[in-house]
């Protein structure tokens, strides 16, 4: 993969971002997850099984919890331990080697463009982003199969965790919005930190 504006992968120096990677205010993450750090997500006998089959991986075998970590967006949907790689290896490229790729998506990326289209309108404000995804798959084969076997394997709202992500979604950023509602006069002219 090649960056926009550049011809050979990773090239130096990365051009100035036009929307390749976008940076929360690091006090308001490390705010809403220490809120929610010790929230108890739901797991389930199918799920410890899913991931019983990637024991060479620690966090993959860790029953679900909150964490911090970066997202990376695609318009390509892709699976496998190379594109893993990838997307960490382009992750670490656009954040200067801070970021941590934790999990993928698609529609994070056109609502960061979107924000800051009206945060240069004046609407609202880079610095009260936060961003909550949750896990239901893996984006990876586990040990002893191809990722193409693993592909074959997956069916899309079928996955194990499908539900329960939902539920832990809704866990997480319910206790974030309900702080914010119950303390607003603190919060309505400075964020949280």
């Amino acid at each position: 993969m090649i960056p926009l504006r550049k011809s050979k992968p990773y090239e130096l120096p990365r051009a100035a971002d036009e929307g390749e990677a976008y940076h929360l205010s690091p006090s308001l993450v490390d705010w809403a997850w220490r809120l929610t750090k010790d929230i108890q997500l739901e797991d389930t006998d199918a799920m410890r099984q899913q991931r019983a089959r990637f024991a060479s991986h620690p966090n993959a075998v860790r029953a679900p919890f909150v964490l911090k970590g970066d997202t990376i967006s695609a318009g390509t949907f892709w699976h496998g331990r190379l594109m893993s790689e990838w997307a960490n290896a382009w992750v670490r490229y656009h954040t200067d080697g801070k970021g941590n790729y934790v999990t993928c998506a698609m529609e994070d990326t056109g609502t960061m463009q979107s924000l800051r289209f009206l945060g240069a309108a004046g609407k609202v404000s880079a610095d009260r982003v936060l961003v909550l995804r949750t896990a239901s798959n893996f984006d990876q084969q586990r040990d002893g199969i191809t990722a193409a076997e693993s592909l074959a394997e997956t069916k899309i709202g079928a996955y194990a965790a499908y539900r329960p992500a939902l539920e832990a979604a809704w866990r997480v950023g319910s206790t974030v919005v309900h702080e914010l509602v119950r303390a607003w006069p603190r919060y309505r002219d400075q964020p949280p930190r």
